[in-house]
This record gives structure tokens, sequence and C-alpha cells, in this order.
């Protein structure tokens, strides 16, 4: 099974204040990711993290926390990933900025893009390529991105769009991933609800 989610943003306090993050600290910010991540994702998965776990890749608790997450972790790395320590590196089967992968949601296959951050064009994306993306969290930029795409789409300004262009913000803050890893099945129906 593939997962996906962004933004964990571990061990940094204003991330609670600033996304609204329904937790009065740290602690419980921490143990709610650990068990929902824990509770669905098993060491055979491959969850595809779209970058700023932490603000720091030194700190021990951070390592020690990311060590007990279940699954393949793949890091696309985000502005706030500080991979400095080697211990944090090997935590992951992959780290890199940008991946070109597969996936399906039922029996239909799908060709993902992802990225830390949201593309205004990427590579066949008016042939059906999904976007998956993070770091504007649930904010007025990502709305804005958003209202964008429809625009684009609308006037069809650039491509022949075959269908409905697809660009998903998988930050764990948003309502249809609600801290925990998802699938592309589950990120495109929940975000359809929102």
């Amino acid at each position: 099974m593939k997962y996906y989610i962004s933004d964990l943003h571990l061990f940094h306090e204003k991330a609670i204040q600033y996304d609204h993050r329904p937790f009065d600290s740290m602690e419980e910010m921490h143990e709610a990711i650990m068990k929902n991540w824990n509770d669905r994702v098993t060491n055979g998965d491959i969850v595809y993290i779209l970058g700023d776990i932490s603000l720091r890749g030194k700190n021990e608790e951070l390592i020690s926390f990311v060590a007990r997450l279940k699954g393949r972790k793949v890091l696309i790395k985000g502005n706030h990933d500080d991979l400095s320590d080697y211990r944090y590196q090997q935590l992951f089967a992959e780290i890199c900025d940008y991946k070109e992968i597969q996936d399906s949601v039922g029996q239909e296959k799908h060709g993902l893009i992802l990225s830390h951050y949201p593309i205004f064009s990427w590579k066949d994306m008016g042939r059906g390529k999904i976007l998956l993306y993070g770091h504007t969290h649930e904010s007025e930029e990502d709305k804005y991105y958003q209202s964008c795409l429809r625009q684009m789409q609308k006037n069809d300004c650039r491509h022949a769009y075959s269908g409905k262009l697809r660009a998903y913000n998988i930050g764990c803050m948003m309502p249809y991933m609600n801290y925990e890893p998802r699938t592309l099945e589950e990120i495109v129906i929940g975000s359809d609800r929102f």
C-alpha cells in the first residue's frame, strides 16, 4: 500500500498555533500523529512524506520519533527539512526533491507528481497526471493556487485539458488528511467533500 502526507512539523510548537491544530501541546500532537500513523501503516507499506517533517534533523527526539513510524519512508524534501545528520538520513528509503510515480484508485492507474511545493505547470497536467504537494498549509496562498488552477482549466489557457486539473494539498492539517497518512483514493475522495 502507498500512503502520502506532508507538513507534520514535528517539534515545532508554533505549528499548533499557526495551523490552528486541535492539540493543547506538542506532546499531544506527537502522540496523535504516532497513533494515527502506526494504526494504519504496516512495515510493508510505503509512505511518501512531502516535506517539512520538522525544523531540525539533529534532534535526538526527532530521530527517535521518526524511527518509530512504520513503513518505508520516502522523503520529498521541504524547506524545513534539515538532513545534515547522517543518522536521520538513514531513516528514509529515499530522499529527493521531486518524484514521479504511479498509483491506483480502484482499477484506474494514475501518474503522480510528488513535490513539497505547489507547481503551476507540472508534467502531463493536461493529460491526467495528478500533483500531490504540501507547503502552503490551509492558507490563503493555497486557496489562491487552487483558484488559479480552476481558472486555467476554465480558460483552457495553455493545453487542451482532457479532464479536471488535479492538484491536492496533502498537508496533515487539511480536513481530509486529519493528521494521518492517506491513500490516493482517500485523498481524491476526501478532498472532493471539502
